[in-house]
């Protein structure tokens, strides 16, 4: 399948620089893939649309404050890191860790580096296959997660060219269990009142973690869909979230997925009867069409980049022709995009 197939024209004033206030506010295109319609709302009605004996799975992962910069010793010059995966904790402390380097030139075997004035140590250990490095952090006083709080900051999506008021803007207001680079967006919508009202009803709402890998921003550059390697991630379903999934399909109840991320790790993680199993892994799992979804009824997600991953896997939920139609209404109707923008609600 060609990539080109998901292209769509964006005018680049509708890529979202802002967050909608207060969260719930966003727009919400509602889309009926069995009626073949699609409505107008704002995020909060999506009460409107669940019903008693609905399950919601949320993604509770937590944006790491993984943007540093560094400054390299002792020829000086300015290194920007994104960190994206602890590889091994050592027993002195130190810590071995998969990053992204800009400008990689400055960033050769055995250079060494500090960063929030010499409070971190680092130095570059070899070359990783995405063109990253492994590094070593180390710290002279307390542990390196303590210093990366105070140092780190926490990175936007490179679309994103202004910095946020509140950061905690690029977190959903249920984010638990750190470990992402970048935030699920679809869960950015959610209030605690919301998600009050969401039970009230007698929806069921849990939530797994998938820590989202930098690769989510990446277009497919691969001569066909079906060459393109996705980037790996971690994810962990608790026993009571399996539970509580295995309860909505018995009892006729629909599983929301509130984002992309809980989509793959759910369809990760079921089994052969259709059960999803408890645990953690790695997921590589790339979905695009033809996909036969095994345990998701309901989507809810936002609007994603031309020939994304993440588009493609919205395309085999909803159809490709209905989802890029509804993307050419969404433009038309001046949605708001990408992470800090509008969302689509995909219903049966």
């Amino acid at each position: 399948m060609d990539p080109a197939t998901f292209d769509y024209a964006l005018p680049p004033e509708l890529i979202a620089q802002t967050p909608a206030e207060p969260r719930d506010s966003s727009r919400l295109l509602v889309v009926h893939r069995t009626e073949e319609r699609l409505e107008h709302r704002r995020f909060r009605d999506v009460v409107e649309y669940l019903r008693e004996g609905d399950v919601l799975v949320l993604n509770d992962t937590r944006v790491m404050r993984s943007r540093l910069w560094a400054r390299r010793r002792p020829q000086g010059g300015r290194v920007e890191l994104l960190l994206l995966r602890r590889v091994e904790r050592r027993p002195d402390g130190a810590e071995v860790w998969h990053v992204l380097v800009k400008p990689g030139r400055r960033a050769p075997v055995g250079q060494e580096m500090e960063a929030g004035d010499d409070q971190l140590q680092i130095r570059v250990l070899d070359r990783t296959e995405d063109g990253g490095r492994l590094v070593e952090l180390a710290s002279r006083e307390g542990t390196v997660s303590d210093v990366l709080a105070r140092v780190g900051t926490v990175p936007l999506p490179p679309y994103i060219r202004r910095s946020l008021d509140d950061p905690e803007r690029y977190q959903t207001v249920y984010a638990r269990e750190e470990g992402s680079a970048a935030a699920p967006t679809a869960g950015l919508h959610f209030t605690p009142e919301l998600l009050d009202r969401i039970r009230r009803l007698g929806v069921e709402v849990v939530s797994l973690t998938l820590h989202v890998g930098v690769g989510t921003f990446r277009p497919v550059r691969a001569p066909t869909v079906e060459q393109h390697v996705m980037h790996e991630e971690f994810f962990t379903i608790p026993a009571s979230t399996a539970e509580a999934v295995g309860r909505a399909r018995r009892r006729g109840g629909r599983v929301w997925a509130v984002g992309t991320t809980v989509v793959r790790a759910l369809e990760s993680a079921v089994d052969e009867t259709g059960d999803v199993r408890p645990g953690s892994g790695w997921t590589r799992l790339f979905i695009y069409p033809p996909y036969r979804f095994r345990v998701i009824d309901v989507l809810i997600t936002n609007f994603h980049l031309p020939r994304s991953t993440l588009l493609m896997l919205v395309c085999a939920f909803g159809g490709t022709e209905r989802i890029l139609a509804a993307y050419r209404e969404a433009v038309a109707c001046r949605y708001r995009f990408y992470s800090l923008g509008d969302a689509m609600l995909i219903l049966p």
